[in-house]
């Protein structure tokens, strides 16, 4: 796909983590782990999880010794990549932990998401970690008479949830007018629970955090086995009571781990700085973040240096569960996010893209995240997080503490807490059934596109092969 307002001959950075690290410069890594050692919690993963768990752990219990375990530097997935969207969402949907738990824990879930939302903005102020947090909520919209309708039926489906006007509600065209102006926008809904982040600011504050309290990070250490009492790496062997994998979209690449979580790609652009000129024709000054009820759908914040970040799915899946660690976006992607972001904003078109990028996040085979401590083994984990990773992470990690201190708390009780999942299917099945979604919501939003009113049945079929 190739426009003549494609940005592929404008020289962007392409890779080299994100466009975040690239505004605030790599970090240094810290020294590597030196020898055998022995500690009462060791973390597989300096990622939102790892640090978060790290983080309530030494506070709870300031006398743990805790060995927090990264191959790169802190923040270096996920974590420093994704689209700041500190979002109250949940990662799968009410009606799954319901199954399991009843309405009322799953409701409970839905809740301690919320609340998480304004823990992570009270942890940054206490901290003095300055992430570009601005609390705006999210601005959700229809751009199809089929995305309207489905926007309709979400808005009453979180109504018969128990959802209020005060957690979502639906704009009207002057209040959307006054927010943000989307070309071909035909219907949105606002919630006030989402914050703007700027992603490796909190990463590296967090580790910083973290460190201060007297937390090892030994970085540039890849681990290579994990077992009950032990992390082993290459320059040594981490002895420990509890032993937590906090490594989201790189689980696959741990031995026995390949299939429990499948790592999907998802890709980012960042603009140039806007001019005034375009910012007095969109809007955007609440700066709130911004989605759409599309099957192939997007997600965008304004900056706090006035460039709009804008990403999607792109190439969702490498065939044997692979991982691009550099973070390289294919030039199809580029070109695909650009298209959608001017269709969004025909005024940015006189702009360009300055750094295109790609993470990997963790999905389960039922996409729904989990928590769980095995005290016989002293193993743990928590992941799956389906790109709602910002926020989950922080509920995760007071949950992980709470099950390593063997605390009955209600955190231990939600309904994500030992949640067991059936591994993904082997190859070619795993390449075959994502590919084949995500052809199908793209098929399936073209079709909404040219007049449809009710959802396209490519996209029921899509949500079929993977249990989306």
């Amino acid at each position: 796909m190739c426009t003549m307002n494609a940005p592929l001959s404008s020289g962007f950075v392409n890779g080299d983590v994100s466009f975040w690290y690239r505004s605030i410069g790599l970090p240094v890594p810290g020294e590597p782990l030196g020898g055998d050692v022995q500690a009462d919690v060791a973390v597989v993963g300096a990622g939102y999880t790892g640090l978060w768990t790290a983080y309530y752990l030494k506070k709870a219990r300031p006398s743990l010794d805790i060995v927090v375990l990264e191959k790169e530097f802190a923040g270096f997935g996920a974590s420093g990549r994704n689209g700041g969207w500190l979002t109250g969402a949940l990662a799968g949907t009410p009606e799954r932990y319901a199954k399991t738990h009843g309405p009322d824990a799953a409701r409970r879930l839905q809740r301690s998401m919320f609340a998480a939302v304004d823990e992570v903005v009270r942890v940054a102020a206490e901290e003095g970690v300055d992430a570009d947090i601005v609390k705006g909520g999210i601005t959700t919209v229809a751009r199809s008479a089929a995305q309207a309708r489905r926007l309709r039926e979400d808005l009453d489906w979180q109504r018969e949830w128990g959802w209020t006007e005060d957690d979502v509600r639906l704009l009207s065209p002057e209040e959307m007018d006054a927010r943000l102006r989307v070309s071909g926008a035909v219907g949105a809904t606002w919630s006030p629970h989402c914050a703007r982040i700027q992603p490796a600011k909190l990463a590296q504050g967090l580790a910083r955090a973290v460190r201060d309290l007297g937390v090892k990070i030994y970085e540039r250490t890849p681990v290579t086995e994990i077992a009950p009492g032990r992390a082993v790496t290459p320059y040594g062997t981490v002895t420990a009571r509890h032993v937590l994998r906090c490594t989201e979209g790189f689980t696959a690449t741990i031995p026995g781990h390949h299939r429990d979580w499948l790592p999907m790609n998802s890709s980012m652009i960042a603009t140039e700085p806007l001019p005034a000129q375009v910012w007095d024709s969109i809007g955007w000054d609440g700066r709130e973040l911004l989605g759409d009820m599309a099957h192939y759908y997007m997600y965008a914040q304004r900056t706090a240096d006035d460039r709009i970040a804008f990403g999607g799915r792109g190439k969702p899946y490498l065939y044997g569960s692979k991982i691009d660690e550099r973070g390289h976006t294919h030039a199809w992607t580029v070109d695909a996010l650009w298209d959608l972001l001017t269709s969004f904003f025909p005024a940015v078109a006189s702009s360009r893209v300055a750094h295109a990028w790609s993470g990997v996040l963790g999905v389960p085979r039922d996409w729904c995240a989990t928590v769980h401590v095995d005290h016989a083994s002293g193993l743990g984990w928590a992941g799956g997080y389906t790109g709602h990773g910002v926020t989950t992470t922080n509920l995760a990690g007071r949950t992980l503490c709470d099950l390593v201190l063997g605390r009955d708390t209600e955190l231990t009780s939600l309904p994500w807490v030992d949640r067991r999942v059936r591994s993904w299917e082997p190859e070619p099945l795993r390449w075959l059934g994502v590919h084949s979604m995500y052809r199908l919501y793209r098929l399936a939003d073209a079709r909404e596109s040219r007049g449809m009113t009710r959802t396209s049945t490519l996209a029921k079929i899509a949500n079929k092969i993977t249990g989306h």
